[in-house]
């Protein structure tokens, strides 16, 4: 049999997961709508399930959103390439939930605000808030939507051996039919999502970790690990030191002090498509569904992370060929994940198929509903029909999702997505503009004096001064090794850029956060000396303390990374 095939029982297996996911799915709709299909909610139920969903809906719904082949494929390949120091996206992902939730969330909820742009304009202005409506249509179309459907669809077909194009035409498919549901669909079906994602996420890592201590004759899960920890010592280090060839990838300790906090309190705190599970909810239930959430990204790495250093483990001595990873330059650590899954026995692979298939779903579900939520509320509603039904405006989402879609599955064959890299390019190309987007957030929460043009140079003067760093020492040639004492700066690993000393784009995103700072409270206080007045949100001291439940459960999450990094340090 061919290994790059499914088993009749794997197909029975997907099957199964397929009925549950989309019946359960009809049963929500169903029960939300009235069986005559009439819309009982308004556009707010539709796109934001007011008041639903519930604290364990929210949190798997917020991890079902964000786990996809990005994870499954990129992290398990950087895991393969540098180890468990790739780990810290998802560990330091746990920290910055808690902060999200004790300050981001009860500014969005205490001011009423269920789109990133209709913050932008009840903080700034209108034509802020239509900048980035429009900026953030295209990332997420553009970026996202593509790369997890193209991503998704080509470890799809590497496992099941099916067509590429099959593959990217029934993801985007089943996408659909769990997103024209609405928010309440998605955030309950992504409970069931997150169920198959663990499961076969663990019982991959199981047989992986297993694999390692068959081979050196020996069993079971636990002898598996500490032989890895043994045979791949390098791969189990959570900060590199500044002679580590992966060192611009992950620079020492700015994944604790520095440009990591930028990344993750951006994504989950300034993120239409993240923070949109709980701006539904009241206070306490968000806050319970978010720390859920980050209880779960502890266990992440264990699912996508250990599968990558058990393939590297076995790599190394050759129980796979170069025909699955390639060797020297051509060698592919993105093969990791698949190549596992297709060792896999009958009707495991089948479950691990449906759980690498429920994380691509799930997220393509929760972007193209962000992409209905921001077009409808922000675009249509305020510019092209401004006295719009509740029925016209849940009519526009769903039309917007099935043209976000066909606009994905046509644009992704042509990006080179496959040809770009993984995990890190991700987080590196996203990195051009997050830091100017999370200080107009920042200061825009916690600032009343922050002007709309300081946000605007936040955003524009953002993406200009990355750029500039990024080509500062590779088309202008400057010769940035003084910085590399201070570890601000590397050898590139890329042979095209010739050896030249850059700056690692997590150290970028911190220099340029700071400069954009730096430049918005000049800009804000040269304006409140001519009298310009801004929009300061509502923020009350007391919103800001949690509950005790919460605290605890804050608390242990805190103990726990803390063991984590002082073991693996």
């Amino acid at each position: 049999m061919n290994k790059h095939a499914l088993d009749t029982i794997d197909y029975i297996v997907f099957f199964v997961y397929f009925l549950i996911v989309s019946g359960y799915g009809v049963w929500v709709y169903r029960r939300k709508t009235g069986h005559d299909g009439t819309l009982e909610g308004d556009s707010k139920d539709y796109f934001l399930a007011e008041g639903s969903l519930t604290w364990w809906a929210i949190g798997s719904s917020l991890i079902a959103s964000n786990i996809s082949a990005e994870q499954f494929v990129g992290m398990s390949g950087s895991g393969f390439k540098m180890g468990l120091a790739i780990a810290t996206y998802e560990w330091m992902a746990a920290i910055t939930l808690v902060i999200v939730a004790v300050f981001f969330i009860p500014v969005y909820l205490k001011n009423h605000i269920f789109t990133m742009p209709q913050f932008l304009n009840q903080r700034y202005n209108g034509t802020v808030a239509m900048i980035m409506a429009i900026f953030w249509l295209a990332l997420y179309v553009v970026v996202n939507l593509t790369s997890i459907l193209y991503l998704g669809a080509i470890a799809i077909s590497s496992i099941a051996g099916l067509n590429l194009d099959f593959c990217l035409y029934a993801l985007a498919a089943f996408a659909v039919i769990i997103t024209l549901g609405g928010m309440k669909v998605i955030g309950f079906t992504d409970v069931i999502q997150v169920f198959f994602l663990i499961l076969g996420g663990l019982a991959t890592t199981y047989l992986a970790l297993n694999l390692v201590a068959e081979h050196y004759h020996q069993s079971g899960v636990i002898n598996g690990f500490h032989l890895m920890t043994q045979n791949a010592g390098d791969h189990f280090q959570m900060i590199f030191k500044k002679d580590n060839p992966n060192y611009l990838d992950l620079p020492g300790l700015t994944v604790l002090l520095g440009g990591m906090w930028i990344v993750n309190l951006n994504y989950w705190g300034c993120n239409q498509y993240i923070t949109q599970r709980a701006l539904g909810a009241d206070l306490p239930t968000a806050r319970g569904g978010i720390l859920f959430a980050a209880f779960l990204k502890l266990l992440m790495p264990v699912i996508v992370v250990l599968p990558g250093i058990a393939a590297y483990v076995l790599y190394k001595q050759d129980v796979f060929g170069a025909a699955e990873f390639g060797a020297g330059a051509d060698l592919n650590p993105d093969r990791a994940y698949p190549v596992l899954l297709n060792i896999l026995p009958i009707g495991l692979k089948g479950l691990s198929f449906a759980a690498l298939t429920a994380a691509v779903v799930a997220s393509l579900a929760g972007k193209a509903n962000s992409i209905a939520t921001i077009f409808t509320l922000d675009v249509y509603k305020k510019v092209l029909n401004p006295n719009a039904s509740e029925k016209t405006l849940v009519a526009t989402g769903k039309i917007t999702v099935v043209v976000a879609m066909i606009l994905g599955v046509l644009i992704a064959p042509h990006l080179g997505i496959d040809k770009k890299g993984g995990f890190q390019f991700i987080q590196e190309y996203t990195g051009f503009v997050s830091p100017g987007i999370f200080a107009m957030f920042i200061l825009g929460f916690f600032w009343k004096k922050t002007t709309s043009s300081a946000a605007l140079f936040a955003t524009i003067g953002g993406f200009a001064a990355s750029v500039f760093l990024k080509v500062l020492p590779l088309q202008l040639h400057a010769d940035l090794s003084w910085l590399a004492p201070f570890g601000f700066a590397s050898v590139s690993q890329d042979p095209k850029e010739h050896g030249a000393y850059v700056i690692p784009f997590l150290d970028r995103m911190g220099f340029v956060f700071v400069f954009c700072v730096i430049g918005m409270v000049l800009i804000s206080l040269f304006e409140a000396s001519r009298g310009v007045k801004t929009k300061g949100l509502e923020v009350d001291r007391s919103m800001f303390v949690p509950q005790r439940s919460f605290a605890i459960g804050a608390m242990t999450i805190v103990v726990i990374l803390t063991t984590l990094y002082t073991i693996y340090w």
